[in-house]
């Protein structure tokens, strides 16, 4: 579903840290064309990823009296806005400036023009698109818009944030190393909304809201955020060289013809293996078990005009 807002004034929240400092530029330059739109644009960057989602609490309050909220940064960034905005009435900007942009990339979002973005906030037009949900095992709930990650690719998130050396992009590439040698069948166990039962040795299991993760790769490849269900990809235990093989045509999205992968579409799940952890949107969720579950509409997005 689609409608027209009239923006009149946002809070951008920034993370200046992301994409190696490549967020702040990107968010003085929206800054810069939202106010030439004559946007009264009130500016806040956290201290931290608490402070930050207190400030985008905060913006959702009625006595905020902004028109969006608007965020700038990849998806983490993007993913802390979803726990302020997701059920509220308020929508969400995005100015794209993170490396992997999963969620931009999944809804047209203009992608290393942060003006182009800010031009489609100030148009106003929204699109209503689904989120996951995500209730774990302490209580807590977890929104997210793309692909949670759980299994081999986890694992490897869980390494990555463990390593204190090398930096950037090679920290990720040792990570995935690493976790290969010790690359071992992965118990899963899962139980779908009309009651199938999954219960086998995984590789991953990946369920999407929208089609990537990782910086486009294809995992969920049909997943629909306007369909009101979840996509599940589920990729069998196999030799390593077998998955070294494989993990290519994930790229390409062409692995879900694959023997070893099996897909399936539901509106819920409960999701559940030992020592796995689980990250959507590239932040950490929490352990398993998790119950998931797709809520219709839970998010009004500004976006590019159908």
């Amino acid at each position: 579903m689609t409608g027209r807002r009239t923006i009149a004034r946002v809070v951008l929240l920034s993370n200046p840290a992301a994409a190696a400092g490549h967020a702040e530029p990107a968010a003085r330059r929206a800054i810069a064309r939202l106010r030439a739109h004559g946007i009264t644009v009130d500016a806040q960057a956290g201290a931290s990823a608490a402070d930050s989602l207190r400030l985008a609490h905060a913006a959702v309050l009625p006595s905020s009296g902004c028109d969006a909220l608007v965020v700038v940064g990849g998806d983490g960034m993007i993913n802390l806005g979803l726990q302020a905005v997701a059920g509220t009435s308020l929508p969400l900007g995005v100015i794209p400036a993170g490396t992997g942009n999963d969620l931009a990339r999944a809804h047209g979002l203009p992608r290393n023009d942060p003006e182009a973005a800010a031009d489609v906030i100030a148009a106003g037009h929204t699109r209503t698109v689904d989120l996951g949900r995500v209730d774990a095992a302490d209580g807590t709930t977890r929104w997210f818009g793309s692909v949670l990650a759980s299994g081999f690719d986890s694992l490897v998130s869980d390494r990555t944030n463990r390593l204190r050396w090398p930096r950037g992009r090679m920290r990720y590439n040792l990570a995935i190393a690493i976790e290969f040698a010790n690359l071992r069948p992965l118990p899963f166990h899962l139980t779908l909304a009309d009651g199938t039962e999954i219960t086998r040795d995984l590789t991953l299991a990946a369920i999407g809201n929208t089609s990537s993760y990782g910086g486009g790769m294809r995992i969920c490849p049909d997943a629909d955020p306007t369909d009101g269900l979840l996509d599940l990809t589920l990729v069998d235990a196999m030799p390593r060289r077998r998955i070294a093989r494989f993990f290519p045509t994930l790229l390409k999205g062409t692995h879900t013809t694959h023997p070893q992968v099996t897909t399936h579409r539901t509106p819920s799940l409960h999701l559940s293996s030992p020592t796995i952890t689980a990250y959507a949107d590239g932040e950490f969720l929490a352990p398993l078990p998790l119950h998931i579950r797709a809520i219709p509409g839970a998010l009004h997005l500004l976006a590019p005009a159908p």
